[in-house]
């Protein structure tokens, strides 16, 4: 059976360790770091470590195709309709302009923009590998208790939890009414027509749109039959007691927002002008 587009992977290794409440504070730490300067050294620091911190992980690059194929195509757009709507965005930004390649009109191929698209691709590099191995590395119920332990409500932190846990559950629901309806001669391969295709996806799309429907009211009928949501706080099973190397981690993870800031004054801004040498 194939893995979850996005979910807990049961395969432990070192941060399937750490509490989820210290994995959490460090994917914020990196989030802010990276929104708060765009220093592309410090940035290409951050993604180095979150690419260290994947290979400790165990986390297969397989286990999130799905997710990763994703975010890589809104990348590589976005970085393509930055460069077609604002060519010259990084020749303002930097205040110089070294001309690499002569294109039409004004799209010229400058290196402050070439520089500027890097800073962009870098946060993504920084920032989405800590967020997938937060998910990835956290089992559903320690995700909803880290939450409501930084002060997110305890409802909303079980609706979290909730919606992580049936992905799986959604993944072989579809897979099995797929393979039901091409059983019944509904194709939805690439040897039929796009028009086809989706027409036939509309197919296998209803029936896992009411079944998740009807999950989602016997789940809310159950959670208010046994009162959930009457107290002001709770109690969590699966809540882990905060150990050294889980306060060393969350340590870490201000000390790199710290960084972030300190270079704000350093550099005299958020960016860092390799050009003005």
């Amino acid at each position: 059976m194939s893995s979850p587009v996005l979910g807990y992977v049961d395969r432990p290794g070192p941060l399937h360790a750490l509490s989820g409440t210290a994995k959490l504070v460090v994917a914020i730490g990196i989030v802010l770091a990276a929104m708060i300067t765009f220093d592309a050294r410090y940035l290409a620091v951050l993604a180095v470590a979150s690419a260290v911190c994947w290979a400790l992980s165990r986390v297969r690059l397989s286990d999130l195709r799905a997710v990763l194929l994703v975010i890589a195509v809104f990348m590589v757009l976005n970085n393509l309709l930055i460069f077609a709507f604002a060519p010259g965005y990084g020749t303002e930004l930097f205040g110089s302009r070294h001309v690499l390649l002569e294109g039409p009109g004004r799209w010229d191929v400058t290196r402050e923009q070439l520089f500027y698209q890097l800073i962009v691709t870098l946060k993504y590099f920084a920032v989405i590998p800590s967020m997938l191995l937060f998910v990835a590395t956290t089992r559903p119920p320690d995700f909803a208790s880290s939450l409501n332990r930084i002060g997110v409500p305890y409802r909303v932190a079980f609706a979290v939890s909730l919606a992580l846990r049936y992905v799986p559950d959604l993944q072989r629901e579809a897979r099995t009414i797929s393979q039901a309806q091409q059983a019944r001669g509904l194709d939805t391969s690439s040897r039929v027509g796009l028009v086809t295709r989706v027409r036939n996806l509309v197919s296998v799309l209803m029936p896992l749109l009411l079944g998740a429907l009807e999950r989602i009211e016997t789940v809310s009928a159950a959670m208010e039959l046994r009162g959930f949501g009457r107290g002001r706080r709770r109690t969590w099973y699966d809540a882990r007691a905060l150990r050294p190397h889980d306060a060393l981690t969350m340590l870490l993870a201000v000390v790199m927002v710290g960084v972030s800031i300190a270079l704000l004054v350093v550099n005299d801004g958020r960016f860092w002008n390799p050009f003005s040498a």
